[in-house]
């Protein structure tokens, strides 16, 4: 397992735990989609309601796999376990992924505009800068726009082990600017 890829997980597990007490429970994740939801509010219902199922799956599938005491809890390690583990999370990270890009695409159109996604990253709690390298590396159009499908394929390899040097790289590096 990459160092990278650690460090990428290991970032994610500190926003989902939206309440800072050191483990993630299904009220972050409630807190989390709220705030993504809020953030795109020109997105119609059923794109919002998709990204609050994905949301609920992704709770949903970590639970299943780690919470074998079924306390609603999960710690960094655990969550490490499962997250990194392609053949037992892909379709939860798939579908995150799905709801996330189409939210921030809210008129169909396949592409996302700079101002949507940078509200819908810093809705999750990533810091602007990187938020702003991360798009950029992502190929914008001569309108300041990348397309969705770009966006999720770095959302899902985000969260591959065996990847380093990937855009999703910048959301780790430490903010400037």
């Amino acid at each position: 397992m990459r160092t990278e890829a650690v460090d990428r997980v290991r970032l994610v597990f500190t926003l989902f735990d939206a309440d800072g007490n050191g483990v993630i429970e299904a009220d972050d994740f409630e807190l989390m989609a709220g705030r993504v939801v809020e953030a795109v509010p020109e997105a119609d219902e059923a794109k919002r309601d998709a990204m609050l199922a994905a949301f609920r799956a992704f709770w949903s599938a970590l639970a299943g796999e780690l919470d074998a005491n079924r306390d609603g809890r999960i710690d960094f390690e655990e969550f490490k376990a499962v997250v990194l583990a392609p053949e037992r999370f892909d379709a939860a990270i798939g579908e995150f992924a799905d709801g996330l890009t189409l939210l921030a695409d809210p008129d169909g159109d396949g592409l996302i505009d700079r101002p949507t996604f940078a509200r819908a990253m810093t809705a999750i709690g990533f810091a602007l800068p990187n938020i702003h390298s991360l798009f950029d590396a992502l190929g914008p159009t001569a309108a300041d726009q990348v397309t969705v499908s770009a966006w999720n394929e770095a959302i899902k390899d985000y969260y591959r082990p065996d990847l380093a040097g990937i855009v999703g790289d910048r959301l780790v590096a430490s903010p400037t600017g």
